[in-house]
């Protein structure tokens, strides 16, 4: 999956990009998620973190 599309969707269901390095950091109602800043994300860790935001 491309980390563009994986922003637009955390975007759309309301996450707030807060703060990055290596991986950006992802807040919404008091719970984070880290997304790793590579052009293309690997399909497994992106639907973990689509999990872990409550989008899959």
């Amino acid at each position: 999956m491309k980390l563009k599309d994986l922003e637009k969707q955390l975007k759309q269901a309301g996450w707030v990009q807060t703060e990055g390095g290596s991986h950006s950091k992802w807040k919404k109602e008091g719970k984070a998620v880290s997304v790793p800043r590579h052009r293309e994300i690997n399909e497994i860790t992106a639907q973990a973190i689509l999990k872990q935001t409550g989008l899959k």
